[in-house]
């Protein structure tokens, strides 16, 4: 039973370093970023509050492993609180500064910090919690200042795990946000009332289950918003190839060097996107690619990504997305429906193509086209 016990407490103390250590990480990474576009600072300062605060548990966390706080616990309420307010603020930083000022985020938060002061100024007075195990204790001490104090942080609390359910939805709709925000929402929202459950009945496994599903879930907003700022970054450019080198050339600079042989298969890629143009039918794929440059799948994806494509899908996708903005703004294409014509599978395609690559609308890039033609008419 020792031995167990002992386990736990490691497991633990390594659940909070891990925590501490990843949300460092993202703290450190986007402060980077937060150099260059503000919006990311917001994000910034909120998981390095977060990863403060793990480091701050990190030293009671035997303490916390073998707690028995009761129900309600004030200590546990206030991190509610506060954890509650930075995650329902946490999809409105994102459009930051243009929707999100801070006199708006200090209103916002103004119920919060008040409560947070009225506890420790009675933790300064001498004031200690009242310790309730069931409902019926619950009930005895209803009208005490400590459990009405409770009572507001639990209803507080409440308020900002809703805002996490419903402002992404707002957001989407008013503002150009991705659609994954609202999904993200309402895990965040989930894993919230996860914890509010375990303000009721503590269990110290349950609390190592929320800060791991805490931990994934910031993880993964981190991870896509690296994939937002990796889209933005700059596309190469199409040259143009007169000329495929031919088998040869590129057995020898297999031999010679990898980097030319990368080069020298990219060259040959492009001369047949170029000159054969089958990407113009929506049924062309990764195996008909291949089949027609005599280069397997994964020396061409090894190929195109040397060149700074992603993979074999965008590359060819590229060349699509490219001719249908020349046909657009040549006035060839004056309907969504043209864009089959570049070799999309239907307009949902192009759409969902163009946004990922542009970050912009196909419908406003269209329109834009067609008012600017009618400008010069």
């Amino acid at each position: 039973m020792r031995i167990f016990a002992r386990i736990m407490k490691l497991a633990f103390l390594l659940t909070l370093v891990f925590c501490a250590t990843v949300h460092l990480m993202i703290t450190c990474t986007l402060a980077l970023y937060s150099r260059y576009k503000v919006q990311y600072l917001s994000l910034t300062w909120i998981m390095g509050i977060f990863c403060a605060g793990f480091c701050a548990a990190i030293p009671h966390s035997f303490a916390l492993e073998s707690a028995a706080p009761g129900m309600l616990h004030p200590v546990m309420l206030l991190v509610l609180v506060a954890c509650s307010y930075l995650q329902s603020i946490y999809p409105l930083s994102i459009c930051m500064p243009g929707y999100l000022q801070w006199g708006r985020m200090w209103k916002y938060a103004t119920p919060a910090l008040v409560l947070i002061a009225l506890y420790m100024l009675g933790m300064l007075l001498g004031s200690r919690p009242v310790i309730v195990h069931d409902g019926r204790e619950l009930a005895r001490h209803l009208l005490s200042g400590d459990i009405l104090l409770r009572a507001a942080a639990l209803g507080l609390s409440i308020y900002y795990i809703v805002n996490i359910f419903r402002l992404p939805h707002v957001l989407v709709r008013v503002i150009d946000l991705p659609r994954y925000l609202i999904g993200y929402g309402t895990a965040m929202g989930l894993s919230a009332v996860f914890y509010v459950v375990l303000t009721v009945h503590f269990q110290s496994t349950l609390l190592m289950v929320y800060l791991f599903l805490f931990t994934a879930l910031n993880l993964y907003m981190f991870f896509r918003t690296l994939e937002t700022m990796a889209i933005n970054l700059p596309k190469p450019k199409i040259e143009t190839v007169t000329e495929a080198p031919s088998p040869e050339r590129i057995e020898q600079a297999e031999r010679e060097d990898f980097n030319e042989a990368n080069r020298q298969r990219f060259r040959r890629v492009q001369y047949f996107m170029q000159n054969e143009r089958e990407w113009t039918d929506n049924t062309f794929g990764r195996d008909r690619l291949c089949e027609a440059t005599g280069i397997n799948r994964h020396l061409l994806l090894q190929c195109l990504r040397s060149q700074g494509y992603n993979n074999i899908h965008d590359y060819i996708n590229y060349y699509r997305m490219e001719e249908l903005k020349r046909r657009i703004q040549r006035g060839e294409i004056t309907t969504l429906n043209g864009c089959t014509d570049t070799g999309f599978g239907s307009v949902k395609t192009a759409r969902s193509c163009f946004e990922r690559m542009e970050t912009s609308s196909l419908d406003d890039f269209l329109k834009n086209n067609l008012k600017q033609r009618q400008g010069e008419d």
